[in-house]
């Protein structure tokens, strides 16, 4: 099975890496979107209280989850009418984006349509199903599947709630799922995203729609792998089913802290305002540097062009001791542009500002 799936992108950095890490003041990662921040006491403190559960876990997440994830959708994004069973916790997003055609009974008769510029798992999650993937921002063709993502990872472009609309059209008119990776809903600058599941998009019908959410960005819990989908009813039970005969529940102490992150917009709004500051230097700092930043209203990355190959400037802000993903990881029409991860600490930050602007 391993030899179908593409090499791992990030191990192709290892020489630029090491280039950034030889810096005299050291290396900016700035190369994955990994959160950077403390976790907040109210979070940590739910953890620590849940610890000493020696029962097994439920797959389909306590009742105060459930509650947490249906009152935060609707407290924070607007979307509303979720019954409990229109919700479940899993085990980090990125685990349910991989496995969620096969969970939903894909394969090699199915093709899974993932944006032009995608996160890397949406195809890897395609075949590890078997299935075909094509890339396209408007399909035409009929298919299984249909990945949106907005703000999107890795332009942070945003769609607009009439052109959501038509992509779910498209996909109720051939009977295609589609799965809207929301993990940065909350993370909008110039433009506000909307969910699939917002009524200004499915008009408050949720068949056929799955929205998934990630705690490990607006609360930093990448390490507590905490995340849930939500959306169509049927579809969520029918993942429920498997995912307990397979196994994937979130542990306890997880779902504990999941409740309090959800619970709590006050930990959320100061870490949106950390990437701001964040986002409002490395904007300034690479247009002063001679780069153009493409989209970007939202989300945690900045896409960078200064007209060259994207590696090349990889390799040339690794001189820099700063260290970017090249736009190649996430499609071919990414090849001329890099990725700029707004997660690394406000000295780092400053660290990177001051490099990019030096004559």
């Amino acid at each position: 099975m391993s030899a179908s799936l593409p090499v791992f992108p990030w191990d192709t950095l290892a020489e630029a890496a090491a280039t950034a890490r030889a810096h005299p003041d050291g290396i900016v990662d700035l190369s994955v979107g990994t959160p950077v921040d403390a976790v907040a006491p109210v979070i940590r403190a739910a953890l620590a209280a849940a610890g000493d559960q020696p029962g097994y876990p439920t797959t389909a997440g306590t009742a105060a989850l459930r509650d947490a994830m249906r009152t935060a959708l609707a407290r924070r994004y607007g979307v509303t009418d979720l019954p409990e069973s229109a919700v479940l916790p899993v085990i980090g997003s990125k685990e349910l984006i991989a496995w969620l055609p096969t969970l939903l009974g894909f394969g090699a008769t199915d093709t899974v349509v993932v944006p032009e510029l995608a996160y890397p798992t949406y195809e890897v999650g395609a075949r590890l199903a078997g299935s075909a993937v094509l890339r396209a921002d408007a399909p035409g063709t009929p298919a299984a599947l249909l990945y949106l993502n907005s703000p999107s990872n890795p332009t942070g472009r945003v769609l607009e709630a009439a052109r959501l609309r038509e992509l779910v059209g498209w996909a109720r008119d051939c009977g295609a799922v589609v799965v809207s990776d929301e993990c940065y809903l909350g993370l909008g600058w110039d433009r506000e995203p909307v969910s699939v599941l917002h009524p200004a998009v499915s008009d408050g019908d949720h068949a056929g729609l799955l929205a998934v959410h990630s705690l490990s960005k607006t609360s930093s819990l990448a390490g507590y792998r905490a995340g849930f989908v939500a959306g169509d009813p049927a579809l969520v039970t029918e993942l429920l089913a498997v995912r307990r005969h397979a196994g994937m529940m979130v542990p306890t102490p997880v779902q504990a802290a999941m409740v309090a992150a959800l619970d709590d917009d006050e930990h959320e709004r100061a870490q949106r305002q950390r990437y701001a500051r964040r986002r409002a230097a490395l904007l300034g700092a690479l247009r002063a540097a001679g780069f153009t930043v493409d989209h970007s209203e939202a989300g945690l990355y900045l896409w960078a062009t200064r007209g060259e190959p994207g590696r090349t400037t990889v390799d040339g802000l690794a001189d820099r001791g700063i260290l970017v993903a090249p736009g190649e990881f996430y499609g071919p029409d990414g090849t001329n542009h890099v990725r700029v991860a707004l997660t690394a600490t406000d000295e780092r930050i400053d660290a990177a500002v001051t490099r990019l602007t030096a004559r």
